[in-house]
């Protein structure tokens, strides 16, 4: 007998731990950026699971190169090598323009996990004392959820009830280069972690400024600048790294997400200042970098370096903008309308807060997969190969969900 979506939906209210408050459909399938609930109901996906699944879903090149690989070798452990995280290693270097080794591992969180693990370890090489290897991040930022990472990002919402949490992390206000300069000044800093553009913090890009700035002021104190691209990494922003639109160097970045485009993956690339900190035994993951993952991305990475997909990006950003620019002007919905590429946001006005939520219910109900930002945000990272036709079906279909909503609203 063939569940229903209701008893499917009940089953999750029954077996897993309530930390989520999914919307009562049951995906069943995907092709491209469209996907289907278990009652053959179509939505266009703007969403990408989160930023995630860059390429699509079903996409005919992951397929295979999963498929194949999983013929040949599901998992060694790090007690053995194998070719596929090899070769995605050395393509990772390759196209970073800045790396000289890559830590493979499961997700962004392990992957900024294994950021404040360096920072930390790379400044006792240096010699200096506990009290000076504090790392700065930035209000409004998001780096994960164990305990670390959840520090890491400065937002007090995500720390209630899990304190103690772990000391050594400086907080500053995002794009404040003057802030930033005061608290590396203090001499407790050994590296700035940040965000490109926060995701969680809602789709607010660096400044070109702040970004330089930071990379000016590592090089002053003594920091690694580490670069967290685990959502705008891997082209979502027009160029394969975020740090390439900035014309920026790191000395380590973290990307997860698309790297995979839908499987598993996380990665931490370091440049020459840290390459040599982490030596045998310092770090290590059992499932991290296993071939099933590593041929994936390396099929994943192929197609998001390519100029046509990055041009792609660029194009569909605009196209999206335009209709958020058009549809403000008939409904006074949006204060602004930020982001890069295929990562934007749009800002509701003060008479709309709090109704991103409630946005993507109805959007739902118009079958269009849409994210928020933080209550007053609507997020918008579609798969970066999106084609025109579901841009258009898409942006039809917020058009009548952004209509409805005034109009209950009214």
């Amino acid at each position: 007998m063939t569940a229903s979506s209701s008893d499917l939906f009940s089953l999750s209210e029954r077996y897993y731990l309530p930390v989520y408050r999914p919307r009562r459909i049951v995906l069943d399938h995907g092709r491209g950026a469209r996907v289907w609930d278990r009652d053959g109901r179509e939505y266009v996906d703007f969403g990408a699971g989160i930023a995630v699944n860059a390429l699509g879903h079903a996409h005919p090149p992951l397929v295979a190169a999963l498929t194949e690989q999983a013929g040949k070798l599901w998992h060694t452990s790090n007690v053995f090598v194998s070719e596929p995280p090899l070769r995605l290693a050395e393509e990772l270097v390759t196209a970073s323009r800045f790396a000289q080794r890559v830590f493979f591992c499961n997700s962004g969180a392990e992957a900024n996990e294994a950021a404040i693990k360096l920072a930390r370890k790379w400044a006792a090489s240096q010699g200096r004392a506990p009290a000076q290897r504090g790392i700065l991040t930035f209000r409004g930022s998001f780096h994960g959820r164990t305990l670390a990472a959840v520090t890491a990002g400065a937002q007090p919402k995500y720390h209630e009830g899990f304190e103690p949490l772990p000391p050594g992390f400086v907080y500053s206000d995002f794009n404040d280069l003057a802030a930033a300069e005061a608290a590396m000044a203090s001499g407790s800093v050994c590296a700035v972690l940040v965000e490109p553009v926060q995701g969680e913090g809602g789709v607010t890009p660096a400044t070109a400024e702040f970004l330089l700035g930071l990379r000016a002021l590592c090089d002053r104190f003594d920091a690694l600048l580490m670069l967290d691209e685990i959502q705008c990494g891997m082209g979502r922003t027009g160029h394969l790294f975020a740090c390439h639109a900035y014309g920026v160097t790191p000395d380590v970045v973290t990307l997860a997400k698309a790297l995979g485009s839908g499987f598993p993956i996380g990665a931490m690339l370091v440049g020459e200042k840290a390459a040599e900190t982490m030596q045998f035994g310092a770090h290590g993951t059992t499932f991290g970098g296993n071939p099933l993952a590593a041929a994936v991305a390396r099929a994943a990475l192929a197609e998001l370096s390519s100029p046509q997909l990055l041009a792609n990006v660029t194009r569909q950003s605009q196209a999206i903008r335009d209709a958020l620019v058009e549809l403000d002007a008939e409904l006074g919905l949006f204060s602004e309308i930020r982001g890069m590429g295929l990562m934007l946001g749009a800002q509701l006005r003060e008479a709309h807060a709090g109704k991103a939520g409630a946005i993507l219910d109805i959007a739902c109900d118009h079958g269009l997969l849409l994210l928020q930002a933080g209550p007053d945000v609507l997020r918008f990272v579609p798969a970066l190969n999106i084609g025109d036709d579901d841009i258009a079906e898409g942006l039809q279909r917020l058009r009548s969900s952004l209509r409805a909503f005034v109009a209950n609203a009214g």
